[in-house]
């Protein structure tokens, strides 16, 4: 559809950020996962796709570049952005509360040495904002999420440690991909 965005994640992820701060004129459509977000732009459901490509730390994201490659979409854009890690959980939760901290598997490679400081058990799940918004639904002060600043305010979720990526220079590398 003319005038959308696809990106993968809910409502609050980095890749919805993203398209927040680079494709203002463009109405952000999420989607569960990569596949289905690539798809929609192959499709011409969407007009074109922000999607994550490498991160600093863990380099090269192997789905979206093959789908990227498989569905022949271009490149037209790129662009770096950085990712500051939030440890979200509850309103009334502690650090000491916590057990088990809850995000998409890039997200926690991110923050391994964090996350193990802490004794946390990583969960993974689909999202960055996706897992803040299970983590808001449960009602748990046993559990966490790791996801950007945004997906608290969205989940109405309180931020109990700022900065969780292992480095400073955590980045991400977004492309606009079409047809």
């Amino acid at each position: 559809m003319l005038g959308t965005v696809a990106f993968q994640g809910a409502r609050g992820a980095f890749s919805y950020e993203a398209c927040l701060a680079l494709r203002p004129w463009n109405e952000p459509k999420g989607y569960e996962t990569f596949a289905e977000a690539i798809a929609a732009v192959a499709s011409g459901e969407c007009e074109c796709g922000l999607i994550p490509v490498e991160n600093s730390i863990v380099g090269l994201l192997p789905d979206p570049n093959r789908l990227i490659e498989e569905h022949g979409l271009k490149i037209v854009a790129e662009a770096w952005r950085p990712m500051r890690q939030m440890l979200m959980g509850q309103p009334d939760a502690k650090l000491t509360d916590l057990k088990t901290v809850e995000s998409h598997p890039v997200a926690l490679g991110q923050c391994k040495a964090s996350v193990a400081s802490l004794g946390l058990k990583p969960v993974e799940a689909y999202d960055t904002a996706g897992a803040a918004e299970l983590v808001a639904a449960s009602g748990d002060l046993s559990r966490a999420a790791i996801a950007p600043a945004v997906a608290a305010e969205i989940y109405e979720l309180k931020i109990l440690r700022a900065d969780m990526q292992d480095s400073a220079d955590n980045r991400t590398r977004f492309v606009v991909v079409e047809r």
